[in-house]
């Protein structure tokens, strides 16, 4: 599958690099290409400055607002982003419709982070605009959700965040959310977390982009899960985890008779890998309120037989109960078992859902306070109304 990426606002445009990074890394070691561009819009040109893969162009690079922001950002009112957002959507579109690549785009895919003002405010409205432009395509949105101090410290974050995921899922055809606490390290220095948690974020999407885009025989699927697999599955509310179980060493030095235990062995690693892809969803959920799933196995072709995708398939069964599930195979790891999870059209996200509800309570605050000033002005606007003014 090749996605076009757009990353709003300094967290988005982090994102769209990282996934810029990985199409490189996709070329070299696969030779296969499953971004056909990236861009990052932000109304902070210093955000756009410090970006390192994405091509330095202003088509690439995109400073939106510049006369309402002087090039410094919106202060965390999405509201303004989006207000901006409106009127500089033209310069998105433009820069989408001048990818060289374009024509092969299978999808969009418009990051940004709920807690901020650009990319919280920008993302419904600039998706909004594509999906009216190119209504052929589906319009992915990766939502990635507020550090939890974020949450306890700042009122406007919780804000911004619920208000953000309202628009999203009315006008996306699926969003996948990305909770930041579940990846981050308390003990690591701020750039270097931030670098690994983007790291993270994006590695999951790396197999289930490359197997359908596979070119050599040797590495094409039994079973291959493709954009069509992809496109079907992503409906609303969506997760995605991916899991690693290492192959010893010594097993390829072997004389090629499979022991007992190697066989069982062999099912095990499959069921360990998908566990952990399950613990390491990209936000904490019940797996039994997907309605859509795909899981995608990644290994050596020796260590894909059966018996293995016999046992992974009732496992996702087990863990998705009520799931239409798709399942594929792509022959390419040499020393690991990888597991690729995506979870699809979630019916009960408890943490959205919580967003919902402080953020009511968070409004109706605000208008009892704004109440009270309003008649502390009326009070003191007649205690002083009889005084002469000297103006």
């Amino acid at each position: 599958m090749k996605l076009l990426v757009v990353g709003l606002g300094q967290c988005g445009g982090r994102i769209a690099d990282e996934f810029s990074r990985m199409n490189r890394k996709a070329k070299v070691k696969r030779g296969v290409d499953i971004i056909t561009d990236a861009f990052a819009v932000n109304t902070d040109i210093a955000d756009l400055s410090g970006l390192s893969f994405i091509k330095p162009d202003y088509q690439h690079r995109i400073l939106i607002g510049g006369q309402k922001t002087s090039g410094h950002g919106v202060g965390k009112i999405n509201e303004l982003g989006a207000e901006i957002a409106k009127e500089d959507s033209d310069k998105v579109i433009d820069a989408v419709r001048s990818a060289s690549r374009f024509a092969e785009t299978d999808a969009f895919l418009l990051i940004a982070g709920a807690a901020g003002g650009t990319g919280s405010g920008a993302i419904p409205v600039v998706t909004k605009h594509l999906k009216e432009r190119y209504s052929e395509r589906p319009i992915y949105n990766m939502v990635v959700l507020p550090f939890e101090h974020e949450v306890q410290t700042e009122q406007r974050t919780i804000y911004n965040a619920a208000t953000c995921l309202k628009s999203v899922y009315v006008v996306s055809d699926a969003a996948f959310l990305v909770d930041n606490q579940r990846y981050i390290k308390k003990d690591s220095a701020i750039r270097s977390n931030l670098d690994k948690i983007n790291t993270q974020v994006v590695e999951p999407f790396y197999n289930l982009l490359c197997a359908g885009e596979e070119k050599k025989p040797r590495y094409i699927g039994s079973k291959i899960l493709d954009a069509g697999d992809i496109i079907q599955t992503l409906v609303g509310w969506s997760v995605i985890g991916f899991g690693r179980a290492k192959i010893p060493l010594f097993k390829f030095f072997s004389d090629g008779k499979s022991h007992f235990r190697d066989k069982a062995t062999e099912t095990e690693k499959g069921i360990q890998a998908m566990n952990k892809a399950i613990s390491e969803l990209s936000l904490k959920c019940d797996p039994k309120d997907a309605r859509r799933a795909l899981y995608l196995m990644t290994a050596p072709s020796e260590e894909m037989n059966m018996t293995v995708i016999k046992e992974l398939g009732a496992s996702m069964r087990r863990i998705a109960e009520e799931a239409i599930i798709r399942s594929g195979d792509y022959p390419r790891e040499k020393r690991s078992v990888d597991i690729t999870i995506v979870l699809s059209e979630l019916n009960n996200v408890g943490k959205v859902m919580d967003y919902f509800t402080r953020t009511i309570t968070y409004i109706s605050a605000i208008k009892k306070r704004w109440k009270g000033i309003e008649e502390e002005q009326q009070s003191f606007e007649e205690a002083f109304k009889d005084i002469p003014s000297l103006l």
